[in-house]
């Protein structure tokens, strides 16, 4: 008789653990997966959907606006912040059901509790209580928003968690942090109709992002009529009545009626239990890995955020998928982690693959290409709306190493370009494909004049 009592414990029911253990289940594993809170984690509960479709809502009030221009005429529009969240809760309750229905379908036997490690291959059910001997653990919990460092009164503000749940549209919001969250974030309340303050330390919004990137995100949240107050800090959040006081690093003095705090997120570890078999995190919080995601105790492993490694929910289901094709598929698969698309849902909207300028000169000789324009739809329209691209190319290859765009749309487009660029086209490939017009992404492969052909140091 088998001295375990499951081939696979997952620990944490989101986009990772989730299709780690449906994967597993179909190569025949007998497959537990305890979650405490909500299953399908931070990107379906508090995450990525919710947010988009928040944005999507955002973007209504320039299509109306924009719709005069092309001949329609269209009633003042009203908003209502309850309803939104009221049919954005529903469509959230409904996919949790589609990801506990497609367990249950699966074969996964689903707890949910919260599971703490007491040994290499024991589970505790901390509801029950119960234990569970299981041939290989996995640990997928992802992470949480943190405050750090701390401000003094910080718990008068929220975190990306809090936020899809206020009970009103604030009519004044300041924005803490730069990166991911707190710029679409900023698009999505400027969009609704709040005031804007969007306060960064740094001296540029999204670091790591090509220097262009971000320059012009600036630039259009400004025309926009956000606030940016860039090279800030907060120090500290006082309670004003039914108002919030923020006084910052440089005295000026902000009152608003809600502070979002997006600055930090750390891996949810504490409390799992890890040391009882032998692991520490590292300075983060976070569990090292290696590249097939074993930890230094070879029965668990750990995928997704909580490994701090590319914090982004395509990216833990493929790390959980490629565990399960490893573990229980005999098919050894690492996940590479050096060319992922991505796309931030601010407005206007960016997608980005591969290096930034500054990082590819710094390899080599390279061929800068790049262009702005103003959009078709906004010749009619009247919005001061622009769309940036530009490519990166090996000087020596002629490999792209880099494509940024910012506009509408950014999102869609670096999903395909990303399969040219993962199978390594090079800049006379994107030459040759003939253009889609007229289109904003016609510009990719009808680029032909170097921006800068050669520069002696690296940019940014």
């Amino acid at each position: 008789m088998s001295d375990f009592d499951v081939d696979l414990f997952v620990i944490g029911g989101g986009s990772g653990g989730v299709r780690a253990a449906r994967i597993a289940a179909g190569y025949g594993a007998a497959v537990m997966l305890a979650e405490e809170y909500r299953m399908g984690g931070t990107c379906v509960i508090r995450g990525c959907v919710p947010k988009k479709l928040l944005v999507y809502a955002s973007r209504y009030k320039d299509e109306f606006e924009d719709a005069a221009g092309f001949g329609w005429s269209v009633p003042e529009a009203r908003f209502d912040w309850a309803t939104l969240i009221r049919h954005k809760d529903a469509e959230i309750a409904r996919l949790e059901n589609v990801y506990r229905s497609n367990l249950v379908s699966g074969g996964v036997e689903i707890l949910d509790s919260r599971a703490v490690i007491e040994d290499a291959h024991t589970v505790r059910i901390a509801k029950t209580g119960a234990r569970v001997r299981a041939r290989t653990i996995l640990v997928a919990t992802g992470a949480h928003p943190t405050l750090e460092p701390p401000i003094p009164g910080g718990e008068l503000g929220v975190t990306s968690n809090e936020v899809f749940h206020l009970g009103r549209l604030p009519e004044r919001i300041l924005i803490i942090g730069g990166g991911y969250i707190a710029v679409e974030f900023a698009g999505i309340f400027c969009g609704l109709g709040s005031r804007v303050t969007l306060l960064h330390r740094g001296d540029k919004l999204l670091r790591g992002f090509d220097e262009d990137i971000r320059s012009s995100l600036g630039e259009a949240y400004a025309r926009r009529g956000i606030d940016l107050r860039l090279g800030r800090t907060v120090e500290r959040l006082e309670r004003r009545g039914d108002a919030i006081a923020a006084i910052l690093s440089d005295g000026a003095e902000l009152v608003v009626d809600e502070v979002l705090a997006a600055i930090g997120r750390r891996p949810n570890t504490a409390g799992l239990g890890l040391e009882t078999a032998g692991l520490e995190v590292d300075r983060a919080g976070a569990i090292p890995v290696d590249g097939c995601s074993r930890t230094l105790t070879p029965s668990i492993y750990a995928v997704g955020d909580v490994t701090n490694r590319a914090n982004l929910t395509p990216i833990a289901i493929r790390e959980g998928h490629a565990f399960a094709d490893t573990v229980f598929g005999d098919k050894p698969t690492i996940v590479d982690h050096s060319l992922i698309p991505t796309a931030v849902f601010s407005t206007p909207e960016i997608g980005v693959i591969g290096m930034s300028e500054a990082t590819a000169r710094l390899r080599g000789e390279v061929t800068v290409y790049k262009t702005s324009f103003r959009a078709m739809k906004a010749t009619l329209s009247g919005r001061d709306d622009r769309v940036f691209m530009k490519l990166i190319v090996d000087a020596a290859s002629d490999k792209v190493l880099g494509v940024h765009i910012m506009g509408e749309g950014a999102g869609e487009i670096i999903q395909a370009v990303g399969i040219a660029v993962t199978m390594g086209a090079t800049k006379a490939d994107f030459d040759r494909t003939i253009a889609v017009h007229p289109t904003a992404s016609e510009e990719l492969v009808t680029m032909r004049t170097p921006f800068v052909v050669k520069h002696p140091q690296a940019v940014g």
